[in-house]
């Protein structure tokens, strides 16, 4: 009998060392995952800090990262969805901060709460690179990669303008109000208006960026009664949205639309000759270098502050060049 017992309290000790090391094993890997670099067998691990995986441009932007992803082997890439809410993608770049993550890639949802992230990731002493949405303070950012909204709205008014002689009623379709695109690209169109005397704007409203809510505000404009020349949107998806209501209407051959983007879905419109602008902005350009610059800066490899990437004007004499780069 006391063998036995001598035999089976041997047996319990040796389960519960078993157990015991087992336990520090778990806790060491859970150590070595927040860890970062160190954690992924050794790859860097990127956090993408993205405001809406629905939004269709921006979708394109994330097809560039994944795309460049894919090159590199030692990369390892975490895409978050802020799903448009502010304080959401805050608690997302907190969260990367707390993982350790190499480095961040921060499309912010608005300009106002974008400063303070930038903040959360420079005090844990981790590299942040800002994409496509510029605002005050982004210079404290490691990067910045993007265009300057502003020309886009010059260089698509410009058209504009060129199309109809310099003479016009201009409704301008806004993308989400308060967005450093929508008060940018609306700022560069009324530069071109206000140097063309015959030109006014006799509308303007929100579309918030949608193609269903651009039809919406564009069969409001209808029944106003105003004559309208020309439709200038922030946006290619309200552009289009614009371009079904006028349809609908019957309306579309005495009224000039435009766009910036140019999207698939647009150079189609273009092609047709129903979109009579769009200012190309190469969405997967600015994801590519962006998380290209995020990865050299977890390198420790120094980058430039500011990467502009230009627009394009596109028309119909050039759709097709477009058309190919999307392929």
């Amino acid at each position: 009998m006391k063998v036995q017992k001598k035999l089976i309290l041997f047996i319990v000790l040796l389960l519960l060392s078993a157990v015991f090391v087992s336990g520090c094993g778990g806790k060491q890997e859970t150590s070595q995952q927040i860890s970062g670099q160190s954690g992924k067998n050794g790859k860097i691990v990127i956090g993408a800090a993205l405001p809406d995986f629905d939004d269709k441009w921006l979708s394109y932007l994330q097809d560039g990262m994944k795309e460049y992803e894919k090159t590199q082997k030692d990369v390892e890439v975490i895409y978050v969805d802020a799903m448009n809410d502010a304080s959401k993608q805050l608690s997302q770049v907190e969260n990367f901060v707390q993982q350790k993550v190499d480095a961040i890639v921060l499309i912010p949802v608005d300009t106002v709460s974008a400063p303070e992230m930038v903040d959360k990731a420079d005090q844990a002493n981790i590299p942040i690179v800002v994409v496509n949405r510029i605002f005050d303070g982004v210079e404290k950012a490691t990067a910045y990669v993007g265009s300057e909204s502003i020309k886009s709205g010059l260089i698509q008014m410009e058209e504009v303008a060129k199309i109809l002689n310099g003479k016009g009623n201009i409704a301008i379709m806004n993308g989400q109000m308060g967005h450093e695109a929508q008060i940018k690209r609306t700022e560069g169109n009324e530069q071109i208006i206000k140097k063309n005397p015959g030109m006014k704007v006799v509308l303007e409203g929100t579309a918030e960026w949608d193609r269903a809510k651009g039809m919406s505000l564009m069969e409001n404009w209808l029944q106003s009664g105003k004559k309208i020349d020309a439709v200038v949107a922030n946006n290619d998806e309200m552009a289009i949205g614009a371009i079904m209501a006028l349809e609908d209407a019957g309306k579309l051959d005495d009224v000039v639309v435009a766009g910036i983007d140019a999207t698939p879905d647009a150079l189609d419109y273009v092609k047709s000759g129903k979109l009579k602008v769009t200012v190309f902005q190469n969405a997967k350009g600015q994801g590519q270098v962006g998380l290209e610059t995020a990865v050299k800066a977890a390198k420790g490899e120094k980058v430039e502050k500011f990467n502009w990437i230009p627009y394009e004007l596109v028309t119909k004499d050039n759709v097709e060049e477009y058309i190919k780069k999307w392929k």
